[in-house]
């Protein structure tokens, strides 16, 4: 039998840990889907311990951390709102390592001057 993680692609493996690191932290309390102040606040504090991200997200601050991530304001954050988080943190991990993108047109890169 071939080991299916193996044979992923790098963007293969970052998407499924994604949403398995989501499932761990969510599945602690009775809220499987949604990640409440606490979980958040685990996750965090064991998944953000780079250089590179840890001046990105306060895991001091989680109250304002996760009023930033809860866009419909419902004291948890659920997928959508934690996966809009890690892209907002790929994309300050790769403005710290290659700068601000310059505009050269008027196509969709030029959409965040």
């Amino acid at each position: 039998m071939r080991n299916a993680w193996r044979d992923m692609s790098k963007l293969e493996k970052a998407i499924v840990a994604i949403v398995e690191v989501f499932e761990e932290y969510a599945g602690t309390d009775e809220q499987k889907t949604q990640l409440s102040n606490a979980e958040l606040g685990q996750l965090i504090k064991a998944q953000i311990t780079s250089p590179e991200f840890k001046d990105k997200v306060d895991p001091d601050n989680i109250k304002d951390v996760m009023e930033e991530l809860d866009k419909n304001h419902d004291g948890e954050v659920n997928f959508r709102e934690f996966s809009q988080c890690i892209a907002g943190l790929a994309k300050a991990y790769y403005i710290k390592k290659h700068g601000k993108e310059k505009c050269r047109g008027k196509g969709r890169g030029c959409q965040d001057k």
